[in-house]
């Protein structure tokens, strides 16, 4: 199974990407699946998220364009704050989604990628904050599938690395809490165009993930432009299953998870 579960178009703000070219670049690339997870982030870009009754209109004619190429599944990005979680709710009412990654772009309405939220903190103040608001939103939210790319604050540092031993005390509630709840993590393969030293989420992460007894995992590119679909989803894949552990991943149907071998 190839499967690309965090793909960006120009229904999000940040990619100019249309829906059709991914995913004739993704049956040139073989993929069996896709899932599009448009971005919504409620409490800052209101006027800038996407615009469901299009984004559904598009994907399921496509659907039946592409049926016996590819497989497309209709998935989201929220990007959560506490505060913003009821209009999530009614979104996921509303609309037949297959996928929902959970994310954290922002604390307290600011910006994490344009360190608005880090601005006047220490470092222990903003990384500390921004996995405690992501563990406050899941105590409360339930309608997701996976934790998108967990410890994301390390794009948005400009300090010395943050050790993982400072987070790993939170990060182990988060993961509990996921686990009990029958969630999952992702590993988002975003780390390498980032040039970060470490997977996103950390090897660490992955292994306490793994120790709990986590066992729902996706592999997304985060892909903002097609030419990014799949990017080295075979060395994680490895890396997955000789470092970490890890038999199988998962992709979705009917916000339900399916199992496959790595």
């Amino acid at each position: 199974m190839k499967a690309d579960y965090h793909v960006h178009t120009n229904y999000s703000d940040d990619s100019t990407e249309l829906m059709e070219d991914v995913v004739k670049h993704a049956i040139k690339l073989k993929f069996n699946e896709i899932a599009f997870t448009e971005h919504v982030d409620y409490g800052v870009k209101t006027d800038l998220n996407c615009n469901y009754e299009e984004y559904f209109k598009e994907l399921f004619k496509l659907k039946e364009i592409y049926k016996n190429e590819i497989t497309i599944k209709a998935g989201m990005e929220f990007g959560m704050q506490v505060h913003t979680i009821d209009k999530y709710e009614e979104d996921f009412n509303k609309w037949p989604f297959d996928f929902i990654l959970l994310s954290n772009h922002q604390v307290d309405d600011k910006e994490l990628w344009l360190y608005d939220y880090q601005k006047g903190k220490t470092q222990d103040e903003y990384q500390l904050g921004y996995y405690n608001e992501i563990l406050n939103v899941i105590k409360k939210y339930k309608n997701y599938s996976v934790l998108a790319h967990l410890d994301a604050i390390k794009r948005y540092d400009e300090n010395e690395p943050y050790s993982d031993s400072k987070i790993l005390p939170i990060v182990k509630e988060i993961l509990t809490q996921v686990i009990k709840d029958g969630k999952g993590i992702e590993i988002n393969t975003s780390s390498f165009k980032y040039n970060l030293p470490d997977l996103t989420p950390s090897k660490e992460i992955l292994k306490l993930y793994k120790d709990l007894g986590g066992e729902i995992i996706t592999i997304g590119s985060d892909a903002h432009k097609k030419e990014h679909l799949g990017d080295h989803f075979d060395e994680v894949k490895m890396i997955l299953k000789d470092e970490i552990g890890f038999s199988k991943f998962c992709t979705f149907d009917k916000m339900k998870p399916i199992f496959w071998d790595l």
